[in-house]
């Protein structure tokens, strides 16, 4: 199965807080479930101004937001921690995830329990036959709970 991999914490957003539009600079054609990678990137600035544009969405969109254990982020990177549907690759839309080139359309997001450790790629990428088989124990067990990171107020400015 293809594979795409997303940063943090994006990955999140689209497993746990509705993000339906994956934001790219170029196209595609495929449709059907994919597996999502959290990509080895982890800039803890720039993951900060990305949550709180996640909770101004949130609050926008009427989604519950609570926050993002840093911790958990990390533990994600470099595994596939779940899949998606691809429905349609669109150059506008309406939704409040979409804010770049092209938009992959998504929809029933699955999260897995247990993380699953692989090297990630540019573009889509393949995955092996089975690999949700292949899972490894649970990963996110001793997550320091202080690192839950709160939006900052205002969220970010109106002007964006």
């Amino acid at each position: 199965m293809k594979c795409l991999s997303v940063r943090a914490p994006w990955w999140l957003a689209i497993l746990r807080f509705g993000k339906d539009i994956e934001n790219r600079d170029w196209s595609t054609r495929l449709r059907g479930t994919v597996y999502l990678h959290a990509s080895s990137w982890f800039r803890p600035r720039e993951i900060l101004q990305d949550i709180d544009s996640i909770a101004h969405i949130c609050k926008a969109t009427g989604q519950p937001f609570f926050g993002v254990l840093i911790d958990y982020l990390k533990a994600g990177c470099g595994r596939i921690v779940g899949k998606v549907d691809i429905v349609d690759c669109v150059s506008q839309s309406s939704s409040p995830w979409f804010f770049g080139k092209f938009g992959f359309v998504l929809a029933n997001p699955v999260a897995f329990e247990r993380p699953i450790p692989f090297k990630g790629a540019l573009g889509f990428f393949d995955v092996p036959d089975g690999i949700e088989q292949r899972a490894s124990p649970p990963t996110w067990s001793g997550i320091d709970m202080a690192a839950r990171v709160e939006p900052k107020l205002p969220l970010f400015d109106e002007g964006r």
